[in-house]
Formats: structure tokens, C-alpha cells, sequence
């Protein structure tokens, strides 16, 4: 099976918590996986498959993300390659498909790199664990998309089913290869 590269960025932990599902997904297929930090970086040269995973903060994925595709983007179109992103707009049913999501839509359109899998995953919400700006950011994007804004909100949105689905999809991709 395949080698794979499964990157990931995101804040709060939650993107790695995906990620590590996705890994356990995987590797219960034959596939070895490791799983590094966008920030910490690794070479996708040396793999067979390239995952990225990326959490919106404050309306945007992290510039590293793009950062990296631009340093590798021959290598990434080389290989089976997937993307998924992490956010709380995709909590909506009609916000959580990559063709409906805004973020993972903004994300295609601006990188010179095109997935060969898309996916998008709600995020979790626990006001309490934000610093004060993020809080009251967060907050007044939730009540203008209408989500919760109570501050002892804790919510967890993803859908570990269509993870763990997605998941299965980039190991028959990455097995094709």
C-alpha cells in the first residue's frame, strides 16, 4: 500500500484530531502514514500520497498551507493528493460539501494546486478554550450566521462518519495511485 503523507494545520487541535482519525483510517487499510505539522514541513517527494488538512481561523486557512502547495506544487500534482477542510460553516447542511462550502471553494480557486479529493468537515466550538480576541470574533461571525453565541458554548460539529468515509475514498485513491 501506499506511503502517505498526512499534513495538517490548524489551531485549537481539532484538525489534528481529524487528521489522527484519518491516520487510524488509513493504516487499518496497509497504508503507512505519517502525520507532520504543515509548520513543521516534510518532503512529499518521499511519499506515494499527499493529504492536507486545513482549520479556517478568522475566515482564512493558514498561509503555510498555501506556502507549501506553492513550494511543491510539481510533486503534489504528481501524486494522489487530497485536501480536506476543517470549519463551522460546514455545521450547515447546505454549506458542507466542498462544492457548497465557501472556504473550501475560496481554497480551490486560489491555489495553484487542484486536489485530486475535496472534502470539508464541521468544526467544534468551545468558546471558553479561545483567547479573548478569538472569542469575540468567532461570536460576532456566529451571529451573523446565525450560530450559537452564548460564551459557555461547547459544540462539536464534525461528522466522524463522512471522515472516516473520506478517509476510506483517499486510500482507494492513494492505492490506485
Amino acid at each position: 500500500m501506499a506511503k502517505t503523507l498526512l499534513l495538517y494545520s490548524g489551531v485549537y487541535g481539532h484538525t489534528r484530531r481529524v487528521s489522527e482519525r484519518m491516520k487510524t483510517t488509513l493504516e487499518g487499510r496497509g497504508h503507512e502514514v505519517s502525520l507532520v505539522p504543515v509548520a513543521e514541513g516534510a518532503d512529499p517527494a518521499a511519499f506515494d500520497a499527499v493529504l492536507i488538512g486545513a482549520a479556517i481561523r478568522n475566515g482564512k486557512h493558514n498561509r503555510a498551507v498555501l506556502d507549501f502547495i506553492d513550494r511543491h506544487k510539481a510533486t503534489l500534482d504528481a501524486k494522489p493528493s487530497g485536501f480536506f477542510s476543517i470549519n463551522l460553516v460546514a455545521r450547515k447542511p447546505h454549506k458542507n460539501t466542498p462544492e457548497t462550502n465557501p472556504y473550501t471553494k475560496a481554497f480551490v480557486a486560489k491555489s495553484p494546486w487542484q486536489p485530486k479529493l475535496l472534502g470539508v468537515f464541521g468544526g467544534d466550538l468551545d468558546y471558553q478554550r479561545y483567547s479573548a480576541f478569538d472569542r469575540n470574533v468567532i461570536r460576532f461571525i456566529m451571529w451573523l450566521t446565525k450560530g450559537p453565541t452564548d460564551p459557555s458554548t461547547k459544540a462539536e460539529y464534525t461528522d466522524w462518519d463522512e471522515v472516516d468515509r473520506f478517509a476510506e475514498r483517499f486510500a482507494q485513491l492513494a492505492a490506485a495511485g
